[in-house]
């Protein structure tokens, strides 16, 4: 589970040069950007916060998201 301080100062790296980049915690296994739609999954507790990750699911709705995401 994602302390809530850490989310407080998470940003997605893609947008946080030019907006603000918030990210939204969706279902305690996905942060999605408010901004970009990326989506980073969480695993293990962890964000994997790469672009390339965001990119992989930026297509994928919120809703066929896999839950827990993939953990590869």
């Amino acid at each position: 589970m994602i302390k809530t301080e850490l989310l407080e100062i998470l940003r997605c790296p893609n947008c946080v040069r030019e907006k603000d980049g918030n990210l939204t915690l969706y279902k305690d296994t996905w942060l999605i950007c408010s901004d970009c739609n990326r989506k980073y999954p969480i695993v293990d507790d962890i964000p994997v916060m790469l672009i390339d990750e965001g990119d992989k699911w930026l297509n994928t709705s919120q809703e066929s998201l896999p839950i827990p995401p993939p953990s590869k």
